[in-house]
């Protein structure tokens, strides 16, 4: 161990052992903060400044040429230093971090409290198109979950410093404390209580203090309030709403299909970051906003400057007119799914967080400049720019209170308040209709590895039938006699037993009720077969049925053990007494801090 990791560590067991629980839950918290600020301080500032001496201050961007070889250099620097120093276990994203929560007792791999920052650093520093605030989670979620195994904090405390990690990430890049804190209720804790909102604050305000003391104005994405709200424009921003819910619908489910479009590269990393980062170089050739983050370009939509982003691109040989600009930013909204997708997939390192709002900015302006350009009204741009990154946030992640609270913070004020809600509340509510989960739980959530809000669906989705299949049921052969068959009863504590042919397939079952008058005739023990006495069991559960599907046959046969069959093979018996034991600690275990 070594001497500064001790001399830290020491002192803390000192305060675990002499304040209560509660007490060194808020100091763990400002601690994990502390160490979750600091990162994200550290991984915006690799960022900025690699970006600035790559470009040479953006004055290398003018040569076409460079939007193509840079991402695709940094995709490649990328993959060399996952596959060489991490094994190429660096994965997950904030999608691995919901698995760790569901699946692995809140555990995340140690190497992930700086894996990401230096790979997402290299990724985005060259120009990929992928955000930085999931990796940002993931580095502020594996701090909080190791600096619980450290002190051999229990699963929910260890569960609610992971989230303290993510929120004060998130707290740090936007500057926004209130927003860390509903990331974390929203997408990464299913089920919390009153209490455990303090520890949140505290590490989401201490992240939050990091990058307010040490990162320039420049590094932080802020813009200056909208112009006030007019309830005149309350249609507006609900057709808005409405059209961000359908954007975000498209978002998830374009990056699911060019993930499955990349699947027979899945093996060859080399050569699916050259395929996928020339690929994504030539679109931001097409569409210089692409590259990097895009955040300054929002800046200029939220000034209605766009015909400036159109100056820099190949369509501007056809002028600059309103009508250009408005099909120019339509477009961007719906590519830089597809840029942020192949950025991620083809093996660069970066989340979808930092997209949606280039989305969610892009689709708004481009519903606000159309409005006004074919005169049905005359709403705000700035306004319905900054609205509608709400709008794909919470349509993308399922989060519409993070949404609405992350753009009220980072416009300096509440003056949007209403339009903020009206538009994430309709955009939920149409992303909810096609899907029912968010981009990062979708595919968990489709395995069954996911917590979910209704505590009983998730529960039955984490029990497994191999785990609770009960092989200690005797067997007997259907040509066996009935004086075999008492034998084997003599030496059983079941009541139960299957009758299983010579190729493992199951016959029937004995049911010790049912046999008990003729066992003691003696007479016939030489004369009466075991496929005599057997019956059909009440239903059979497959190796690969979900839990839900096995309670239902439960119910429906009204059985307490149910034979179990994989390939029409025997192998046990699953009874109702081990799920419901099985179920009772998985409850207290998935139960957060009280």
């Amino acid at each position: 161990m070594p001497s500064s990791y001790r001399r830290i560590k020491i002192p803390l067991l000192w305060l675990r052992r002499h304040t209560s629980s509660r007490e060194f839950m808020l100091i763990s918290s400002a601690l994990v903060g502390l160490t979750a600020g600091m990162a994200a301080v550290i991984l915006k500032t690799i960022v900025h400044y690699l970006f600035i001496a790559l470009t040479y201050g953006g004055g290398l961007l003018e040569r076409p040429v460079w939007l193509v070889v840079l991402p695709l250099i940094g995709i490649l620097i990328t993959v060399v230093v996952v596959q060489t120093f991490f094994k190429g276990k660096v994965e997950g994203g904030t999608a691995g971090i919901l698995y760790s929560i569901a699946q692995k007792s809140s555990i995340v791999r140690r190497s992930k409290m700086y894996s990401y920052v230096i790979t997402s650093g290299i990724t985005a520093g060259f120009g990929g198109s992928a955000g930085l605030e999931s990796p940002i989670v993931v580095t502020g979620s594996a701090i909080g979950s190791n600096y619980g195994r450290s002190y051999h904090l229990n699963y929910r405390e260890r569960t609610l410093l992971l989230a303290s990690g993510a929120a004060a990430g998130i707290a740090a890049v936007f500057n926004a404390p209130i927003a860390g804190v509903l990331f974390a209720i929203e997408i990464l804790l299913t089920d919390i209580s009153i209490s455990a909102f303090i520890p949140l604050i505290v590490s989401a305000v201490v992240g939050t203090l990091c990058s307010k003391l040490i990162l320039e104005e420049d590094l932080l994405f802020f813009v200056g309030e909208s112009v006030p709200f007019s309830a005149a424009n309350v249609p507006f921003y609900v057709m808005l709403g409405a059209l961000t819910g359908l954007v975000s619908v498209y978002y998830t489910r374009t990056v699911h299909r060019i993930e499955k479009a990349l699947e027979p590269l899945a093996g060859k990393v080399y050569q699916r970051a050259i395929v996928g980062g020339l690929c994504l170089g030539l679109l931001i050739m097409l569409f210089p906003p692409l590259f990097g983050q895009g955040y300054e370009s929002i800046k200029m939509l939220e000034l209605d400057n766009a015909d400036m982003l159109l100056r820099d691109s190949w369509l501007s040989f056809f002028g600059t007119n309103e009508w250009l600009v408005l099909c120019f930013t339509g477009a961007l909204a719906l590519v830089k799914v597809i840029a942020s997708t192949l950025t991620i997939e083809s093996g660069g390192k970066g989340g979808n967080f930092g997209p949606s709002m280039f989305v969610g900015a892009y689709t708004g302006y481009f519903f606000s400049k159309l409005v006004n350009l074919v005169q049905i009204g005359n709403v705000p741009i700035s306004s319905f720019t900054m609205v509608g990154m709400a709008g794909i946030l919470s349509g993308v992640m399922h989060a519409p209170l993070m949404g609405i609270f992350l753009i009220a913070e980072i416009t300096g004020g509440y003056t949007l308040m209403i339009p903020l809600m009206v538009v994430s509340a309709t955009s939920y509510a149409v992303v909810k209709y096609f899907e029912p989960y968010s981009l990062e739980a979708k595919s968990l959530a489709q395995k069954g590895q996911l917590l979910t809000h209704n505590k009983d669906r998730t529960i039955l989705r984490i029990m497994k039938i191999q785990h609770l299949i009960e092989t200690d049921f005797q067997p007997i052969s259907p040509e066996a006699t009935l004086g075999e068959l008492v034998e084997v009863i003599a030496h059983s504590r079941r009541n139960l037993f299957p009758v299983v042919t010579a190729n493992g397939e199951l016959a029937g079952v004995i049911l010790l009720e049912n046999i008990r008058e003729i066992m003691f005739k003696t007479e016939k023990y030489d004369i009466v077969k075991v496929k005599e006495l057997m019956i059909k069991p009440p239903s059979i559960v497959q190796y690969d049925d979900s839990m839900a599907d096995v309670m239902k046959k439960f119910d429906e046969s009204g059985a307490w053990n149910l034979p179990v069959l994989r390939d029409e093979k025997y192998l046990g018996f699953v009874s109702k007494s081990s799920i419901f034991t099985k179920y009772r600690k998985l409850l207290i275990k998935t139960t957060n801090v009280t």
